[in-house]
């Protein structure tokens, strides 16, 4: 039982070094010679996708301003589903005011996969990006995604490099810092090996000849991003990540919105390790095996984590016999040096993102609570998402509700 006590802190202490040796070697291998902007002799047309539903407060001002990128080609098609507030007629309006602008209106509520797939039939470019509702895009992203399809034609997918807005209460802040210290870094380090687990949702290009070889996305999966990402993988199509094309966003500023939306990301990796457990059979797909062990460990490590507590607490209230009773979720010797690899961790990662986000830095104070609140609760939400995956009904379309895009969206 003390082993299974040291897998709960040597498992994420291990993974956190990967990432930091990891990423600093992308930064020095790719990062640190990068161009102001990537050098494009074409600018092939691109459709960029936006699914909405009940987006009416913000989707004005993310069509706006992605009229306003720098990339001279490309066409905006937004897909409403379902929306039942004033979503439609602002899309009306838009299409009227700007020839570039289109709009796909589904009355009945069939979810974001399959929204895309709506979408994707109106398209007219070889290379599509889809963005979320709430994101504001960089001038200079549409330019960064294109470059590496035209640069790798193996290359399927492009994700890109997601950036919180919404920066006012403690948790919007410490997800400012999570987003480069934790998804940030992960997938520079993936990229390594030249498998990423999966694009971001928010920001990400594909080919269409990639996208139509994959299947498309899956309109029963939670989440459209993981399961799509491993479909292009078993292709054997590559995925890229570029942190130039960023994507600015508004994340949940509730406890209840955060709930909802880890319990889905959960819920989404744990549908896709489950549909695609046959990659362990097949030696082509072995460098997806890390990926795949990686994520099963996590989940494992999250069930330990909160086992161990509980037993802790019941003993620390009702003191019994016992050796495992007795065991904490984080040794106490090692409590110091676990604070002191998130914060290096953190610390790095930061650093690296000053240049996409200057003001980053300065959010280092608040990342000192991701291990107390954000470990717990995302085991949590994976004790929840268990079910929730596992005995869904395969086949169930996969609708949604209006995210929680946050309280405030001052910087």
């Amino acid at each position: 039982m003390e082993y299974w006590a040291q897998f709960i802190f040597l498992y994420p202490v291990l993974m956190s070094i990967i990432w930091m040796v990891g990423a600093l070697y992308f930064y020095w291998r790719y990062e640190r010679s990068c161009p102001a902007e990537p050098p494009l002799t074409e600018f092939p047309f691109v459709s960029v996708l936006i699914p909405a539903h009940n987006e009416a407060a913000g989707i004005r001002e993310t069509v706006e301003a992605l009229l306003q990128t720098d990339y001279p080609h490309f066409e905006i098609i937004v897909i409403s589903d379902g929306s039942t507030d004033q979503t439609d007629i602002l899309l009306h309006e838009l299409a009227e005011q700007h020839a570039q602008v289109r709009a796909l209106i589904l009355k009945q509520n069939m979810g974001k996969a399959q929204a895309l797939n709506m979408g994707l039939m109106m398209t007219g470019g070889e290379y599509i990006v889809t963005i979320d509702a709430d994101c504001l895009l960089d001038p200079k992203a549409l330019h960064w995604l294109v470059w590496h399809f035209l640069k790798h034609p193996r290359a399927g997918a492009v994700t890109g490099n997601p950036r919180v807005r919404n920066r006012t209460s403690l948790i919007a802040k410490i997800q400012a810092a999570e987003y480069a210290s934790v998804i940030g870094l992960i997938k520079r380090s993936q990229r390594l090996l030249g498998k990423i687990l999966t694009v971001s949702g928010v920001i990400a290009a594909f080919r269409k000849r990639a996208l139509v070889d994959a299947g498309l996305w899956s309109p029963d999966m939670i989440t459209d991003d993981i399961d799509l990402t491993w479909k292009l993988e078993q292709r054997f199509w590559s995925v890229y990540y570029e942190l130039n094309a960023v994507g600015w966003i508004l994340v949940p500023e509730t406890l209840s919105g955060l709930w909802r939306q880890r319990v889905r990301w959960a819920q989404g990796g744990i549908e896709v390790i489950h549909r695609y457990w046959n990659i362990c059979l097949d030696w082509r797909m072995r460098r997806m095996w890390p990926l795949y062990l990686d994520y099963v460990l996590s989940i494992f490590w999250a069930l330990s984590f909160l086992l161990f507590t509980l037993l802790w607490l019941i003993n620390m209230t009702f003191p019994l016999s016992g050796s495992l009773l007795k065991l904490s979720p984080v040794p106490v010797w090692t409590g110091c040096m676990i604070a002191l690899t998130c914060l290096t961790q953190f610390g790095i990662s930061l650093l690296l993102d000053r240049k996409y986000d200057p003001s980053i830095v300065k959010y280092y104070f608040w990342v000192i609570w991701y291990p107390v609140i954000y470990w717990i609760y995302n085991a949590l939400a994976v004790v929840r998402a268990i079910p929730k995956a596992l005995f869904k009904k395969r086949g169930t379309r996969a609708v949604w509700v209006s995210p929680d895009r946050g309280l405030h969206t001052t910087q």
